[in-house]
């Protein structure tokens, strides 16, 4: 079976990291584009590129043939909409959207050069679901699906294009809203399967779509998100 050399931005922590180890562990390769490098740095078959999400105009090395993409990059900004300024919203668009569009443009010709590639972008629960305090990043999540959906027809069948939305997880981006039992419990009871997320089950789905076995998939969004934009317990 031939290993497979991939680009995951944001891999350096989190879902991310999660996923650098689950594809090397593989066999496969991995290229970060990432702030800090650090923390990758006993993981074997991993090179890093410099990444900045706010980067307008971003640079980085990139082989001549990747076998696919994962942005992982993301903000969590939770307020009343009336204390939302206009910063807040293009910050979150920045990072989660154009951060990504950025890094998959230069990205596009290694991707296509591999024949069969797939691309892997991170939505939220708020999106499609109705969550109070998340309208910035509901919006720019919101974005994000739109793009996976777009990319996917646009770039058919060379690249496959999909989307995953998890709930709160474990990871420290949203160590804020863990940080003690009674916020991990409360964030827990929200959710009907009565848990929060898993980063490691993230990246699990994450491997899975950027793998052979998921090579009649694309264009969809999927929801790892503990039942929370599907069930109603009674």
């Amino acid at each position: 079976m031939r290993h497979k050399h991939f680009l995951v931005a944001g891999g350096s922590s989190g879902i991310g990291l999660e996923l650098v180890r689950a594809l090397t562990a593989g066999g496969d390769r991995v290229t970060c584009a990432c702030r800090d490098p650090a923390p990758l740095g006993a993981i074997e078959g991993v090179e890093t590129v410099p990444f900045d999400a706010a980067d307008p105009e971003p640079t980085a090395e990139l082989p001549p043939t990747l076998d696919g993409f994962v942005y992982c990059p993301g903000t969590i900004n939770l307020k009343p909409f009336h204390r939302l300024g206009d910063a807040d919203f293009l910050r979150d668009f920045e990072v989660n959207l154009l951060g990504a569009v950025r890094l998959l443009r230069l990205a596009l010709p290694a991707l296509k050069g591999a024949g069969s590639a797939s691309v892997v972008l991170f939505s939220s629960v708020a999106a499609q679901t109705g969550l109070p305090f998340h309208a910035s990043i509901a919006a720019a999540k919101g974005a994000v699906e739109g793009l996976v959906r777009s990319l996917a027809a646009e770039l058919a069948p060379a690249v496959r294009v999909n989307g995953i939305a998890p709930s709160l997880t474990d990871t420290k981006l949203a160590a804020g809203l863990l940080d003690s039992e009674a916020k991990r419990h409360a964030s827990a009871e929200r959710h009907p399967l009565k848990r929060i997320g898993d980063p490691a089950g993230a990246a699990s789905l994450a491997a899975f779509l950027l793998s052979d076995a998921a090579g009649f998939v694309s264009g969809q969004i999927f929801k790892v998100d503990g039942g929370l934009s599907a069930l109603k317990p009674l």
